[in-house]
């Protein structure tokens, strides 16, 4: 097993790594919108939806893969009204190759954030 750190993507908030390899599969912590340059939360969701997705490209990319090789992800929504929006920004992130994925609302996410989305992948 391997931790996985890039100064490209926020640092935890928690007692958690960015992601963790196995011999085959990275496992990517959910990524809210900050910005690791300020470590401040970006604008609404949809720029909140683009952070995450680019500082979860950048995890894989620390770990040596990329988002063509995401199995599953997860979308964690503090409001599901704007699922079609997240929706819409997520999947120019996936022209061709569509991952599994879970979308659900939740009551809350750290640091006040809209949206969350964890990703697993193969290396």
């Amino acid at each position: 097993m391997k931790i996985i750190h890039t100064d490209n993507a926020p640092k935890a908030v928690g007692p958690y790594s960015q992601a963790v390899e196995t011999e085959s599969m990275i496992f990517c912590s959910g990524q809210v919108g900050l910005d690791p340059q300020t470590g401040t939360l970006v604008g609404g969701v949809e720029d909140q939806t683009r952070q995450a997705m680019k500082n979860l490209t950048e995890v894989l990319k620390a770990s040596g893969t990329n988002l063509e090789k995401v199995v599953k992800t997860t979308i964690f929504l503090t409001d599901i009204a704007d699922y079609k929006t997240v929706n819409e920004i997520y999947g120019s992130y996936f022209p061709d190759h569509k991952p599994a994925r879970s979308t659900v609302q939740v009551a809350g996410l750290p640091l006040g954030a809209k949206v969350e989305i964890e990703m697993i992948a193969m290396k």
